[in-house]
């Protein structure tokens, strides 16, 4: 496979990924405001300190209203991971290599390109719920188009990679943003601001039913062992770094438990880690430390699949 399409078809999953996920973050937030008792953290600046782009941001809008991040994260143009700038380049980089994914997945990508496109055009969105829960369901639509009608070789297997990275990401920075910034004050721990805040995270990710029929009460260390170490559950850290071994692993050809390259050498030595993690580790190290640790490590991964399969002249790495 050509470096070039293997590029287009990764970023392709991973943009249709950050899109969904940030259609989940929005709307979550949208639905929990009302429900903040007086004097609550208000959790529209904890969306931008989650993106990461909070100078950004800052200079071209001030304040964190309802409004501004509303608009930021979903129509901005300007803002390259914006859910209209992400759907926008997944479309882009469709269209490099419609001779290789089904035609069916480029239609359904160009129509949920189209109708946010109009969308953005519209003005104030009338109904929040529903425009986030059409692009939540096109993501949906295109994933599973994916997997009924792209053959499940080498270009499967690297939207595959691409998806479930970008996922795991997300789940570490939504993570962090409510345990580091939405409740800063030791005395709400434990209070129904608390739970509410827990609960959201869960949402977030549609992962409240499950968390529910494996817990009875919403704990802060519940919630965090089951996003972060649960082997089953689609949006768990865990389960996300398994599947992206098993499908980097059947991109090269390696057998599992071995590597070939810094990508599987990086990748795998961070699964290891994971999997040889308990949640009481995880909160003595402190959840911010851990999480941030996570992030450059996902990060160092995920620049060893561009020096592996990607760069024109790959870098030459020891792999010690």
């Amino acid at each position: 496979m050509l470096s070039r399409v293997a590029d287009a078809i990764y970023w392709m999953s991973r943009y249709v990924e950050r899109a969904e996920n940030l259609a989940r973050f929005i709307d979550v937030t949208h639905n929990m405001t009302p429900d903040l008792p007086p004097g609550a953290s208000e959790p529209w600046g904890a969306l931008i300190s989650a993106s990461g782009d909070q100078t950004f941001f800052e200079e071209k809008y001030g304040e964190p209203t309802r409004e501004n991040v509303m608009h930021f994260l979903t129509f901005d143009a300007d803002y390259p991971n914006s859910i209209l700038s992400c759907v926008t380049a997944a479309r882009e980089n469709a269209r490099c290599v419609r001779e290789v994914i089904s035609s069916e997945m480029w239609e359904s990508l160009n129509q949920f390109y189209l109708s946010l496109r109009d969308a953005a055009g519209s003005g104030p969105l009338e109904s929040p719920n529903e425009f986030f829960q059409h692009v939540k369901d096109s993501s949906h639509l295109f994933v599973g188009i994916s997997l009924t009608t792209f053959s499940q070789g080498e270009a499967w297997h690297f939207a595959r990679l691409g998806r479930v990275l970008e996922r795991a990401d997300k789940i570490s920075r939504i993570l962090d943003v409510k345990y580091f910034i939405l409740l800063p004050n030791i005395q709400d721990v434990g209070t129904p601001v608390d739970d509410l805040q827990w609960s959201a995270v869960l949402r977030s990710v549609s992962g409240f039913e499950m968390y529910r029929k494996r817990h009875h009460g919403i704990t802060p260390k519940r919630v965090v062992g089951f996003l972060v170490l649960d082997r089953l559950f689609p949006h768990a850290i865990m389960h996300c770094i398994d599947v992206a071994n098993r499908s980097l692993h059947a991109i090269s050809g390696s057998p599992e438990g071995t590597f070939w390259n810094i990508a599987e050498k990086r990748l795998g030595k961070l699964r290891s880690e994971l999997a040889y993690l308990t949640v009481d580790e995880i909160i003595h190290t402190g959840l911010h430390e851990f999480l941030d640790s996570f992030q450059t490590k996902l990060n160092e991964a995920g620049d060893g699949i561009y020096q592996t399969f990607i760069a024109m002249e790959p870098e030459a790495h020891a792999l010690e």
